[in-house]
């Protein structure tokens, strides 16, 4: 995980840490593997993976028995795969688009909030210095969901990592794609029509302007039977992007960025 990634916020209130002696709700090892198990739908062949991923450094006999080095894999692991994910998935973003959504996705605040929207921070062994004192760090939580997807991509292999990343960061993408990556509006207004409508919009010529040296092109977005304000543009790829622009405005009641009058 990057330093430089911002901590989560107030994860000292949502984080529920337990100690490794089993003093909270009769919780100890065994059963937090269990948890564990049956909270990312997947049985480990080899649950010494699992109980290193889980075992912080403050709760492990010594550090190579932490889930240091299994969070290091783990942050090139879920790299890969959601580069993977938005490389195919969102075939009209460019380099810079994809870049921006993916470092969103993958981020310390992203990893954290999934891993205790999951439940996963339930599950971490810790010592019982780090419970009785509240000091730990506030990266503990996001460390631990890289170790896990490590240590499922160790056992069952990258297609098996993949399903239960794309389920899990599913919110995360959505979210990142419509804030980082709103330069493409035409990719945005595809992914939310196909998502929410079971549709694809086409691009219709409503009018032409101007002489053949300096045309200007009036274009509307149309999902359905249901055609939305159309644009502007000095050109038809800019005066698409316009439109799917106008068009999103629509579909969320938001002003329109490019009214036509």
């Amino acid at each position: 995980m990057n330093s430089s990634d911002s901590p989560i916020p107030d994860a000292g209130r949502d984080i529920h840490l337990v100690d490794d002696t089993g003093n909270i709700d009769g919780t100890d090892q065994a059963s937090k593997l269990v948890r564990c198990q049956e909270i990312i739908e997947y049985r480990f062949r080899d649950e010494s993976l699992l109980l290193s991923a889980l075992t912080h450094a403050s709760g492990a006999t010594n550090r190579l028995a932490s889930n240091e080095r299994l969070e290091f894999l783990g942050d090139a692991v879920l790299g890969l795969t959601v580069c993977q994910w938005l490389y195919e998935d969102y075939p009209e973003y460019n380099e810079g688009d994809l870049t921006k959504i993916k470092s969103a996705v993958v981020s310390r605040r992203s990893c954290g909030k999934t891993a205790c929207t999951l439940g996963l921070d339930r599950c971490l062994i810790v010592g019982r210095g780090v419970t009785r004192n509240r000091s730990f760090p506030r990266s503990l939580v996001s460390d631990v969901f890289e170790a896990v997807v490590a240590a499922i991509y160790l056992d069952g292999g990258s297609e098996v990592v993949r399903d239960r990343l794309k389920k899990w960061l599913a919110g995360e993408v959505r979210h990142a794609v419509e804030s980082q990556g709103a330069g493409n509006f035409k990719s945005s207004l595809q992914q939310y029509a196909q998502r929410e409508l079971a549709n694809t919009p086409v691009y219709r010529l409503v009018r032409e302007s101007g002489p053949d040296h300096r045309k200007s092109f009036l274009i509307a977005a149309v999902i359905g039977d249901r055609q939305f304000s159309a644009a502007w543009g000095s050109n038809k790829k800019d005066a698409e992007q316009r439109a799917a622009s106008n068009a999103l405005a629509e579909l969320h009641e938001q002003p329109l960025p490019y009214p036509n009058d």
